[in-house]
């Protein structure tokens, strides 16, 4: 039982290799799978996946990337598509100071919408991150104040700071291929001190895939190298941190389980 918490199947890394790609990814034991968001334009091709197959869920968001593409968004623009029963999370959003491909403030900007649009709608929020920590120290904890909500730093690789504060009000934190790289030890120091119950494992595919099939297009089936390296970073068997990090999945993101779907779709 695994749950790949977070990959773009609707990229075009993936066409017409879907059908194959989710059977290998069934055989792996992945029995949940999060397509999340990227830009509204490929909004549809995500509910597409998603009423297609029971077992795949979207999140709706605009990638810190995309922001020059979205300068008007609104909160209510999120909100509206969450309606759809298969919408599960806000995101990924947030900043992104590393490729700087969107202008900073703009960045901001649109990342204070999808917190509104969490904060409103009670899905989490789906955070990227990337040498931005003390702007999203500082947006993240400022918002929390006005309104609690829940939320993952996917793909985590930033600083213990970041961990430390996310940690402290209740976010998760969702260990990528990046922890089976051979340079990030730092990274497995941190993961090796996140309580087990704020943990989730992803591929970001096709981006990161893990060793030993790093340089490959990553897919969802390759979730399993990940849990098998977080396994060994916190001491556990395989088939605990499997399970754990499914119940977790299910606990943040609330309208994928059975408690969930009645709760948000009644």
């Amino acid at each position: 039982m695994l749950v790949d918490s977070h990959c773009h199947l609707d990229f075009d890394d993936f066409e017409n290799e879907t059908v194959e790609i989710i059977e290998r990814a069934r055989e792996c034991g992945v029995n949940m799978i999060l397509n999340a968001g990227n830009n509204l334009k490929e909004f549809d091709n995500q509910l597409e996946l998603s009423d297609r197959y029971p077992f795949i869920f979207s999140a709706v968001g605009v990638h810190p990337h995309n922001a020059e593409e979205y300068p008007d968004l609104k909160a209510d623009m999120l909100i509206e598509k969450t309606k759809h029963k298969k919408v599960i999370g806000i995101g990924e959003t947030g900043l992104d100071y590393y490729y700087d491909y969107a202008p900073r403030d703009l960045q901001i900007k649109l990342l204070r919408e999808h917190i509104i649009a969490a904060q409103e709608t009670g899905l989490p929020i789906i955070i990227h991150n990337r040498d931005s920590d003390d702007d999203m120290i500082r947006e993240l904890k400022t918002a929390y104040k006005r309104k609690p909500f829940a939320g993952v730093i996917h793909c985590f690789s930033s600083s213990k700071k970041l961990a430390d504060f996310a940690l402290s009000i209740g976010f998760y934190l969702s260990a990528s291929g990046m922890i089976t790289f051979n340079k990030c030890c730092e990274l497995r120091d941190i993961f090796a001190q996140v309580p087990l119950d704020r943990l989730l494992v992803e591929t970001d595919a096709p981006f990161l895939a893990p060793i030993p099939k790093r340089g490959k297009r990553n897919e969802p089936a390759f979730v399993y190298y990940t849990a098998e390296k977080l396994a060994q970073i916190k001491d556990v068997s395989f088939e605990k941190i499997a399970q754990i990090t499914s119940d977790n999945f299910c606990n943040l993101f609330r309208k994928a389980s059975d408690k969930g779907r009645k709760e948000f779709n009644d």
